[in-house]
């Protein structure tokens, strides 16, 4: 009787454990379309923020700007965590940050911008 009782419970355990595995599965399914507008809308913003950055008519302070707070804030809070969900396997944080440091280091030198206080 007892070695009954242990066999169904572990059964129910067996099942309700497999059970479980597909709707984890179908959650992250739901969230790539999510995840990838996020990307895609933050792309958007950062080429916008680019574009300025290139543009002679930008003036001094707007590019600061953008250098000190609008671009790192942005590439960190929405770029960046939405390309480690979608792209896992190809791109690191490490690596991510690297190229931000590279990409603002590039515009600070070019444009003679000092961020003070602010992150790079």
């Amino acid at each position: 009787m007892n070695s009954k009782l242990i066999t169904t419970l572990l059964m129910i355990f067996v099942l309700s454990a497999c059970s479980k595995e597909p709707d984890q599965n179908m959650s992250k399914q739901t969230d790539r379309p999510t995840v990838t507008a996020q990307f895609e809308q933050s792309d958007e913003m950062i080429s916008k923020y680019l574009d300025q950055l290139d543009d002679p008519n930008t003036t001094l302070d707007d590019k600061k700007r953008i250098v000190c707070v609008d671009y790192p804030k942005e590439y960190k809070t929405n770029y960046m965590p939405s390309l480690l969900k979608l792209n896992p396997e190809n791109y690191t944080q490490a690596k991510l940050l690297s190229d931000l440091d590279i990409a603002l280091s590039y515009y600070k030198e070019k444009e003679n911008i000092e961020c003070k206080n602010t992150p790079s």
